[in-house]
């Protein structure tokens, strides 16, 4: 018997060609790698030439107040003597401040300290010779022109230490505003001045940033004081308070 395959191989080969073409369609709509050298990527902008610069200022102020540190110290053999002793002197120099204008506000508790001080022989402690106390408060003075006015005044209450006095101005805002304004104008010609040297041509700001600011911090008045007379005269010298500021400022360069 003879067999015809004919039609086998004819259906066989529409379907290799059906298949081709599929695949074919397949390849033709699958996406572009995102690796392919043909694909540019648009998304970033292109990084733009800057200049960064630090530019500084400095304002200088008159102080209008003061804060100062007075109190007193005591010695008894016997702490319940110390610490009344000790009462009695800080209330007198209490009473003194707010006479000479202090008020209540400006008056505040900075240390208060109690201890047993040691008596020493040749074979070392020989027990508790007596107890001192400390007792001081930071007092604010408000009006420039009374410190040493108020110095005197704790003094012949019985205060027998200052541990120093600190000049501020109230509100430092302006002189802080102006310390910038000096920054960043000291910051611009800086970087005008880079661009003239490079041949280039100075753009807009496009970041600026406060480097930090530098504030007056405490100018002390001696170690202390040990007692004695004192006149509202004492030559009390506040000077000028240095504010300083420093930005660091970035600028576009123009093509």
């Amino acid at each position: 018997m003879i067999r015809n395959d004919k039609p086998m191989l004819w259906i066989n080969g529409w379907m290799a060609l059906l298949l081709l073409a599929l695949a074919s369609l397949v390849i033709g709509c699958a996406p572009v790698s995102a690796g392919s050298s043909d694909v540019v990527d648009t998304s970033q902008p292109e990084q733009m030439a800057s200049i960064k610069v630090v530019g500084s200022g400095e304002a200088l102020g008159q102080p209008d107040e003061a804060q100062v540190t007075v109190g007193v110290e005591t010695f008894a053999p016997k702490v319940n003597d110390a610490t009344a002793d000790n009462e009695a002197t800080i209330e007198a120099i209490l009473t003194a401040l707010k006479e000479a204008g202090i008020t209540s506000d400006d008056i505040q508790t900075s240390n208060y300290s109690l201890w047993a001080e040691q008596k020493y022989g040749d074979n070392g402690p020989e027990g508790i010779a007596g107890y001192r106390v400390a007792n001081q408060v930071m007092v604010v003075i408000r009006d420039i022109d009374k410190v040493g006015e108020v110095l005197a005044a704790a003094i012949a209450a019985g205060a027998n230490s200052i541990y120093g006095v600190q000049f501020s101005v109230a509100d430092p805002a302006s002189l802080e505003a102006e310390a910038r304004e000096k920054a960043l104008e000291d910051a611009r010609q800086r970087a005008e001045s880079l661009a003239r040297l490079s041949d280039l041509t100075l753009g807009d700001i496009r970041a600026i940033d406060e480097a930090f600011n530098q504030f007056p911090g405490p100018a002390p008045m001696g170690g202390g004081y040990g007692g004695g007379a004192m006149d509202s005269s004492t030559s009390i010298s506040p000077g000028q308070l240095s504010y300083q500021s420093q930005v660091q400022v970035t600028f576009e360069i123009v093509e």
